[in-house]
């Protein structure tokens, strides 16, 4: 049987979630936003996510520590982040797929998310 799969969107800027969700619900995925990380992290998002698209710069916990605590508590999810932050971004993170730079194009971000689910 076919399953769609579920990604989890954590950004704090409301326009990026709406946007990311859109495209990747007439992408046919399955979606969940979160607003902050502390959101995602104490939900049952991680149990059912298959891929995690996160900004790497929040207020309060970024993307970098809330994939720390992912890790610690033995989640593997393949993640791509995304940040308006050139210089934020990490140079090699076991897990992490992609790290794209604000504004992407959908379609480089859905070629990310096709080789993390690959």
């Amino acid at each position: 049987m076919y399953k769609t799969h579920v990604i989890a969107v954590v950004d704090d800027d409301e326009a990026m979630r709406t946007s990311l969700s859109s495209l990747l619900r007439a992408s046919g995925y399955q979606v969940f936003c979160y607003a902050a990380p502390a959101d995602y992290l104490d939900s049952d998002g991680p149990a059912q996510t298959d891929c995690l698209i996160s900004d790497i710069q929040m207020p309060g916990m970024g993307g970098l520590q809330m994939l720390d605590a992912l890790r610690a508590q033995g989640w593997r999810m393949p993640v791509i982040f995304v940040s308006a932050h050139a210089g934020k971004m990490p140079n090699s993170v076991p897990g992490v797929i992609a790290c794209l730079a604000k504004p992407f194009q959908a379609e480089r971000l859905l070629a990310c998310l096709e080789k993390a689910l690959g």
